[in-house]
């Protein structure tokens, strides 16, 4: 029975996890982590071997760069400045409790359409480096997709097998 509850636990973490994605205030690797570790300290201490935690630390390094990476990308390739891209990644955050979770795009659209306008940029250079911002937040959210269920599959598979 306390297997049952365990699993439950587990399923719930890694739906959890896909959560966080749309309300960043829920970290969502952490939460799939916790979902290995509970597994690990008291379902089945044997089963996830050495190669398992690494390939999944690897993935969780991953799962941090791409994030930054398509954001810093997409804000650079369309104009934004450094406090548009530090804006954005803010913005995202208070986004996701104004208006969840239309907020994760639409308040990060418009603050770095306000701080490129502060920083003397025309308005059509502004709503460029918000599409960029547009864009970052949303090709880091689908590689995180990506990323979390291959983690979550090879666990089942690390499991299963």
């Amino acid at each position: 029975m306390v297997d049952i509850i365990l699993w439950i636990i587990i399923v719930a973490l890694f739906i959890l996890s896909f959560v966080g994605l749309i309300y960043p205030i829920i970290p969502s690797v952490i939460v799939i982590w916790v979902g290995f570790l509970l597994y690990q300290f008291a379902i089945n201490g044997e089963e996830l071997g050495v190669v398992f935690w690494i390939i999944m630390a690897v993935f969780t390094v991953v799962l941090f760069v791409a994030d930054i990476v398509a954001n810093s990308y997409f804000v650079k390739r369309f104009g934004g400045s450094k406090w548009g891209e530090r804006g954005a990644a803010v913005a995202v955050i208070v986004g996701s409790f104004i208006i969840p979770p239309f907020g994760i795009i639409v308040v990060p659209f418009i603050a770095v359409l306000l701080i490129e306008m502060l920083q003397k940029r025309s308005i059509g250079e502004a709503f460029k480096a918000s599409l960029g911002s547009l864009l970052g937040f949303l090709s880091g959210t689908f590689a995180k997709v990506i990323i979390q269920f291959v983690m979550i599959v090879l666990f089942i598979f690390n499991v299963i097998v």
